[in-house]
């Protein structure tokens, strides 16, 4: 078995989604993407490019006729983007994961920060984040339900 190193993301088309630390609302978004995204220490610009594209032109919002066409792009909405590092938890041992896989914030941040500034140059807009590092409480309000993984190495998901 090959150990892939990527990007990973969550994607799941929201009605509403916010991200809370210490009771209060950091960001909060109405129609759009809630994005949980896990980084390795392999990943890098050419990731940053592919995941940031990706993301904007997916077609998972409905059209007029109610079927998946349209993109974020397309429809105006926002992205929520949230750094989760147990996206990468190992549970093949024990009961308890390992989160070995996952970057170190010296490696995490700029890779972060990149994606935030690539997607909002994508996008024309500025997108809303969570604290990296925080203990965060994030909301979600699925639509459809609909949740995607998307990967930087395997773009096969």
């Amino acid at each position: 078995m090959i150990n892939l190193k990527l990007m990973r993301a969550v994607v799941q088309r929201v009605i509403r989604a916010s991200v809370k630390i210490n009771g209060n609302v950091q960001s909060a978004i109405k129609t759009g993407l809630m994005i949980l995204l896990g980084i390795e220490d392999s990943d890098g610009p050419d990731d940053i490019q592919w995941l940031s594209n990706k993301l904007v032109n997916l077609r998972i919002f409905n059209d007029s006729a109610g079927i998946m066409n349209l993109s974020l792009r397309e429809t105006g909405g926002d992205i929520l983007l949230v750094s989760q590092f147990t996206l990468f938890a190992a549970t093949k041992k024990g009961n308890r994961p390992s989160y070995i896989r996952a970057s170190k914030p010296d490696i995490a941040i700029p890779l972060y920060e990149s994606l935030i500034i690539q997607l909002e140059k994508e996008l024309g807009k500025g997108i809303y984040t969570g604290v990296f590092g925080a203990d965060m409480q994030v909301e979600i309000l699925n639509d459809g339900p609909v949740t995607i993984l998307v990967d930087t190495k395997n773009k096969d998901l």
